[in-house]
């Protein structure tokens, strides 16, 4: 036999042994590919998501497989999200409970399982914001912050956690945060306090239910086009002595180092990859989806 026909059957014999190996080893293949991001057949909740980041995460999570439950403090908008999820192929439920009060929040739990099954995911999205100075503030101001910010995602980890307990699964616990907890804004102060508080149950939720297979993670979105923050920049435009709108444009062009401020879906696309299955081995950390405004 010739060398050139030695080293042709040589090349033949690895060719062939190449191609075997998918066949030959499939679990070794599977092992080293990327988990897939689209959860079939589960169940997330997300407050306040009738609108701004609480729909758009709720859209996301449907999208990505998940049948949603939808919780606003009140019925306006609700239909609207409920059917958008609905037209993408998967379930939906909604309920109407005030996420500061601890009964309701437990209700809404147990309701939604009722509804949809086993909970693998709670979204605790729902907050507020006001535009005050610290020395102005009453003690239903920040009352009303704290119960709304940090009672409302506190009662949603505690009753969405022991609903997972009791199912036995693992879970995933997310929370609204905002670049706020990071770094202060001035006339935002018991806001600022708030979600700085909700980086810290975060954290310690994360180290108690970790045995339970229960991760703990929070969002921290930075300046985003929703009703919220019209409301702001109309505060701090009104502080400023300046027009509706012109903070904001501010913001966008000496702050953000992108030079625009986020849409929902900015932080839906963050809220969704928290959600699935690629995140598994992330817990007690404070995600900030700003542009640049701020670096961790």
């Amino acid at each position: 036999m010739t060398l050139p026909q030695i080293t042709a059957g040589l090349i033949r014999t690895s060719t062939t042994a190449l191609r075997r190996i998918p066949q030959q080893f499939p679990a070794v293949a599977k092992s080293r590919a990327f988990s897939s991001t689209a959860p079939q057949n589960r169940h997330a909740i997300v407050t306040g998501g009738a609108r701004g980041i609480g729909k758009a995460i709720a859209l996301r999570l449907a999208r990505d497989g998940y049948d949603v439950t939808v919780n606003d403090v009140s019925e306006q908008n609700l239909g609207f999200t409920l059917s958008e999820i609905e037209a993408l192929g998967r379930r939906a439920y909604g309920h109407v409970a005030d996420v500061s009060q601890q009964d309701a929040v437990a209700n809404l739990i147990k309701a939604s399982v009722r509804e949809l099954g086993p909970l693998d995911t709670m979204v605790a999205n729902a907050g507020i914001a006001q535009v005050k100075p610290l020395l102005d503030l009453t003690t239903d101001d920040f009352s009303r912050m704290m119960n709304v910010n940090v009672g409302g995602v506190h009662y949603c980890y505690q009753a969405a956690a022991k609903q997972m307990i009791e199912q036995g699964t693992p879970g995933k616990l997310i929370g609204a945060a905002s670049i706020v907890a990071f770094k202060p804004f001035v006339l935002l102060g018991h806001y600022s306090a708030s979600k700085w508080a909700v980086r810290g149950l975060t954290q310690v939720y994360a180290m108690e239910l970790a045995e339970h297979k229960i991760t703990v993670n929070a969002y921290a979105p930075g300046i985003v086009d929703t009703g919220m923050w019209e409301l702001i920049d109309e505060g701090l435009a009104k502080k400023a002595g300046r027009k509706k709108g012109e903070m904001i444009s501010k913001y966008s062009s000496e702050l953000i180092a992108l030079g625009r401020t986020s849409v929902p879906e900015d932080v839906a696309n963050l809220v969704g990859f928290m959600a699935s299955k690629d995140a598994d081995y992330i817990t007690g950390q404070t995600y900030v989806v700003d542009g640049g405004i701020i670096f961790t």
